[in-house]
């Protein structure tokens, strides 16, 4: 499949307040795929190839399990590192993959150049409001900093109400665990609350990573009792 490579330098910064009915409306999926009322999901997950095989196992795995399901992928727009073994998989198991990428980033030719369709946009902040936009929920694989960059960006916006879609850690063989800890740190310390947990959940297996999608919304704590 080739792939569609637009340049997408201006979007709709209100996109994200959509309706929930908006966000969950399902999408028609061929009747040889698992239907879901997930139309896409946003993966976060590094770029560096110098990784534990598991890692990229579970990557692969879980690109070809989004495949199967008739979920379409939506990515950074990289082809090296998890990122590029998520839209590898989920190409060749016949999934649609969206990926979004920095011209400067681009322009070291670390885009993917056989994917379904390649934005190349102006910044990173477009890029992660494109991201956010074009996704019905978000699952965070192991990363870097740009992983932790993304994660903390999207549950924040939920914390905002910018937005209400799942945010899905995949505690890949105990690699978030520090983060989970900092996390309830946050709350142990009343920088957060109890009900701010709500804004995430934690995933030890891709099962159960499938699992939560089916799971109904918890909406985000109202922003006037944020800090109450």
């Amino acid at each position: 499949m080739k792939n569609h490579m637009t340049s997408d330098t201006q979007v709709n910064p209100v996109a994200l307040n959509l309706s929930a009915a908006e966000q969950w409306h399902p999408k028609a999926a061929p009747a040889s795929v698992e239907k879901t009322l997930i139309r896409s999901v946003c993966v976060y997950c590094g770029s560096s190839s110098r990784v534990k095989q598991s890692y990229k196992d579970n990557a692969k795995t879980l690109g070809t399990m989004l495949a199967q399901k008739g979920i379409d992928v939506v990515y950074g727009g990289g082809r090296v590192g998890l990122m590029g073994i998520v839209a590898d998989a989920a190409m060749e198991a016949g999934g649609k993959v969206i990926g979004i990428i920095p011209g400067h980033i681009q322009s070291k030719e670390v885009e993917h150049h056989g994917i379904t369709e390649l934005h190349v946009v102006d910044s990173m902040h477009t890029r992660k409001r494109m991201m956010a936009e074009k996704s019905d929920a978000f699952v965070i694989l192991p990363g870097g900093f740009g992983t932790l960059d993304e994660a903390f960006e999207i549950i924040t916006w939920k914390q905002l109400q910018l937005h209400e879609k799942p945010v899905i850690i995949f505690d890949d063989g105990g690699f978030w665990d520090p983060l989970v800890k900092l996390m309830d740190n946050l709350i142990n310390e009343g920088f957060a609350t109890d009900r701010h947990r709500d804004l995430y959940t934690v995933a030890h297996s891709l099962p159960d990573v499938f699992e939560i999608l089916k799971q109904p919304i918890i909406p985000p704590p109202p922003i006037e009792t944020k800090w109450l």
